[in-house]
């Protein structure tokens, strides 16, 4: 089977000069050569051409980011333009309105935002007080609080007309009160974009971390909280924290004592699936004001590699229960999304609650998925290499 990651996010740049290395980043924002000139000193106009090279520097722009392989940067043209950065072809996804982490120590550089994507994310933190055993961002125990100051200069940049941004890590809420100003950012600079903040939920057993959040009082703001089991000791061995079930749901009850938006997140595999109509069941009975749930196929990355003995179980073992699940949250008139499964190991039943969800950087399909009629409609294929029969739950968990 193949798997095929579509975009690569990161890279080296090819070459680069006149970049000041005052600091240890810079943020910057693609633009088109065709846009009115601009000497905001973030700005970087995009050029693929002799043409288009030539253009740039007659009009003595601040900065230019070549998109090519045909030495370009060696051509006359080149020399002046103040400020050059020129990458490889594999990155001919970039745009205008994009944005890049641009190290000019080492020329490496990450795309943070893309304006063209429906999936724009940003990590908030590397850290977390959970490790749960399928975590896609395997924690790490660093001081990273710097990606909040960058995050309240990137998103000043961030096109206006986004639809959505999420928030994520790590734990973004470990460092609450900073992170709090971010999304009061965000009201102020993106009132119109849709905030999505991924957190573990156990902070709001805090009524001061509460009482913030509620203050923002922003209009669109979701943060998407996992229960992993309607079993306590359960979701604390999956997120291996004890105490955690409690302390997060806690914290859920007092969002929404508070009027705040929730979307409950279910990830499926070995240890949840197999449970998943019990769990559907709970949070009908317990928690149906949540705003949405959604109930996820396991990205196959991270942590979920290094356990895949451990949590492994081919979709196609649990659909029954899965649909069942959806059926008795639908039931309840509770919002229900299945997210990165694709049809063909869905009953049909559950067709209509699937979502194409996951990020178009990490959207692949296999071989056989090229042959099929839904490709175009399906949520992708999600798992790489040979599929396995269900190993079932972990004996830890058996009795």
């Amino acid at each position: 089977m193949g798997w095929n990651v579509t975009l690569p996010l990161h890279g080296t740049a090819s070459f680069w000069r006149g970049v000041p290395i005052s600091m240890p980043t810079s943020l910057v924002r693609l633009r088109s050569h065709l846009d009115p000139p601009s000497n905001a000193p973030e700005d970087f106009v995009l050029v693929r051409s002799k043409d288009e090279l030539q253009k740039a520097a007659n009009a003595r722009l601040n900065g230019v980011m070549i998109v090519s392989d045909d030495g370009l940067e060696n051509l006359p043209e080149a020399a002046r333009c103040r400020q050059l950065i020129g990458v490889s072809e594999k990155f001919n996804y970039l745009s205008n309105g994009d944005i890049i982490r641009f190290h000019p120590q080492s020329g490496r550089f990450r795309t943070l935002y893309r304006r063209a994507s429906r999936h724009n994310s940003f990590l908030v933190t590397d850290r977390c007080n959970h490790y749960c055993l399928m975590c896609s961002q395997p924690p790490k125990d660093i001081d990273d609080r710097w990606i909040l100051d960058e995050l309240k200069v990137a998103l000043p940049l961030v096109a206006k007309d986004t639809a959505s941004v999420c928030f994520t890590g790590g734990e973004p809420l470990l460092d609450w009160r900073e992170f709090i100003e971010v999304l009061a950012l965000c009201r102020e600079e993106l009132p119109d974009t849709a905030i999505h903040v991924l957190s573990n939920g156990r902070a709001f057993v805090r009524d001061e971390v509460v009482a913030a959040w509620a203050a923002l009082q922003h209009p669109n703001l979701t943060v998407g909280i996992p229960i992993y089991s309607a079993v306590d000791h359960v979701h604390d061995y999956v997120v291996q924290a004890h105490g955690a079930f409690d302390e997060t749901v806690l914290g859920i009850l007092k969002l929404k004592d508070s009027g705040q938006r929730i979307e409950v997140r279910v990830v499926l595999h070995a240890i949840t699936a197999p449970r998943i109509v019990e769990t559907c069941r709970w949070l009908a009975r317990n928690l149906p004001f949540v705003n949405h749930v959604a109930l996820m196929g396991l990205e196959n990355t991270g942590f979920a590699i290094a356990n895949a003995d451990e949590l492994w179980i081919d979709p196609l073992d649990y659909r029954a229960e899965l649909a069942e699940g959806v059926n008795i949250l639908a039931s309840a008139r509770v919002n229900v999304s299945v997210y990165n499964l694709q049809r063909c190991v869905l009953e049909r039943s559950v067709w209509r609650y699937a979502v194409q969800s996951i990020s178009d950087w990490k959207s692949g399909y296999a071989e056989e998925c090229d042959r099929c009629i839904e490709k175009d409609r399906c949520s992708g294929f999600f798992t790489s290499g040979r599929p396995r029969r269900s190993r079932g739950i972990s004996p830890i968990l058996a009795s």
